[in-house]
């Protein structure tokens, strides 16, 4: 058979024999973390009389967020699980023996993970952060129906308005869903963000208005206290026997908001977030201006001010002379109608004015900053760090995928006899390091301890290296089904080498 063709029906094999554990393991995965998704939000849906449409979007909108993670992480159970299988069967040392480079027979599934790399890039890009803006307006749109079963006694319970801000909080000892009965009845105000106000009432009740969109607590016997940050030393008290309170943009219905354009940097593409990116540091190179200006401004008027008190008192048409006599002594009149010798007359030195320099072009350094300055320039560099840190994030987890394949073959090859337990141990322990030190990364980027190029791509790159490494050496790599397993790895204590080749052999 020619070469060619041999490597035709190598790559159909091995691709073919490829699908089978990449598919179980793909929905076995994302079935887990889709789990975890319900786990967490059921509270939130139960008791929200939600149509199963509305039920079934929720759930959708969830899957692309646990599909870029859990994609690269079937890869490679899928490559570590069919080589595996392929070295414990002698198949690959039946393709050494007829002369097979298993680089170039391995180089088809380079390519495709190449190609799935690219469609997560794509994916990451652009899916993700469209449904996580529409899976986040749900979850706003879901969290303000139906108030009357939402709240809970003895906790303390937002209020979402429309604008999907929570400007009240609302605590009560006893709630009746059915008849919206309150007893002992907290809430804190903090719409107004220059005050605060408390209102405490012994009971009252809730109910929605005719057009079911304002929810109305009618509150008795309680007092309402006020506080105005601006003005503190007004501390207000009111009591009250009976009184209304309207929170408006609250519905019992989930009224669908699709309008909103506010977006997190999770919820944004690369372009979109580059945007942001140059318009925040605008901000900060307007701020940083204008700080140089005010500086300039402040040190250009101390000099203007020594100048114009030398140039009074040293002008010639000033001087004249003791009792209106030609002594040869100059004198200056001062402001004081006093007079002063002139020095230059008499040989002397002039004191001269302290230069004060005007700061130079360009950015101010930190220190020549007043706080809130700073404040502000560090809080923009975070923003735009998050940004970044969010566009590396977002392609180095799709290229996980290559990188993952080309560790996967060589370690599958170096132990071939480990069986499922191996496959299961080794993607378990490389997936751990992957995102300890994917998240390790982001929390240094975002402290800027580190570049977000470096944070978000050092795993990858010494993941890559060392796939490198191993994917190379195949073609001089002579690991069979008769070693390699569990027993041969050198760096385990003795008394796990036994454990583990025991097993192997009782299964």
């Amino acid at each position: 058979m020619p070469v060619s063709t041999q490597m035709k029906v190598l790559t159909r094999y091995f691709l073919r024999t490829l699908i089978g554990p990449f598919l179980f393991a793909f929905f076995a995965l994302t079935s887990v973390l889709l789990i975890n998704v319900i786990a967490k939000e059921l509270a939130s849906l139960a008791g929200k009389g939600l149509p199963f449409d509305v039920v079934a979007e929720f759930f959708v909108l969830s899957l692309p967020a646990n599909i870029a993670l859990t994609l690269p992480m079937a890869v490679m159970v899928a490559v570590l699980h069919t080589f595996t299988t392929f070295a414990a069967e002698n198949e690959i040392s039946a393709l050494r023996a007829s002369g097979v480079d298993l680089r170039e027979a391995a180089m088809p599934i380079v390519v495709l993970a190449v190609l799935i790399a690219a469609g997560m890039a794509w994916f990451n890009d652009q899916v993700l952060p469209a449904s996580n803006y529409r899976w986040r307006v749900l979850m706003t749109d879901v969290a303000q129906a139906r108030p009357l079963l939402a709240i809970r006694p003895q906790t303390l319970n937002s209020i979402s308005t429309a604008d999907g801000t929570t400007a009240y909080y609302l605590e009560a000892h006893e709630v009746n869903p059915a008849t919206g009965f309150l007893r002992d009845v907290t809430i804190f105000d903090i719409s107004n963000a220059s005050a605060t106000r408390t209102i405490n009432a012994d009971s009252g009740s809730m109910v929605l208005n005719g057009n079911q969109t304002d929810l109305l607590l009618t509150l008795h016997n309680g007092n309402m206290r006020e506080v105005n940050f601006e003005e503190p030393e007004n501390y207000q008290v009111i009591e009250f026997q009976s009184q209304v309170m309207r929170i408006q943009g609250v519905s019992d219905r989930l009224e669908r908001n699709l309008g909103s354009e506010y977006r997190t940097d999770r919820d944004m593409t690369s372009r979109m977030m580059m945007t942001a990116i140059d318009s925040l540091r605008a901000s900060r190179d307007s701020i940083i201006e204008t700080a140089r200006n005010l500086a300039s401004a402040t040190a250009t008027g101390s000099m203007t001010g020594s100048a114009e008190g030398t140039t009074a008192a040293g002008t010639p048409g000033n001087e004249t002379t003791s009792g209106g006599a030609e002594t040869g002594v100059a004198v200056i009149v001062d402001d004081m109608g006093g007079s002063i010798p002139d020095l230059n007359t008499i040989g002397g030195d002039l004191p001269q004015p302290e230069v004060v320099e005007a700061p130079p072009a360009g950015p101010l350094p930190p220190e020549e900053m007043d706080g809130f300055t700073r404040s502000r320039i560090d809080n923009i560099d975070f923003q735009i760090r998050e940004y970044q840190l969010e566009i590396q994030k977002k392609f180095s987890i799709a290229g996980a995928t290559l990188v993952f394949v080309l560790l996967g073959i060589p370690l599958s090859l170096r132990f071939p006899r480990g069986g499922i337990g191996m496959v299961i141990a080794t993607s378990l322990a490389i997936f751990g390091i992957y995102y300890v030190g994917l998240i390790g990364g982001e929390s240094l980027g975002d402290r800027g301890y580190m570049p977000p190029v470096i944070a978000m791509w050092a795993t990858n790159a010494l993941f890559g290296v060392l796939g490198v490494i191993g994917f190379v050496r195949l073609g001089r790599e002579q690991g069979t089904g008769r070693g390699s397993g569990w027993g041969d790895a050198p760096r385990l204590p003795a008394w796990i080498r036994r454990r583990l080749v025991r097993r192997s052999v009782e299964a």
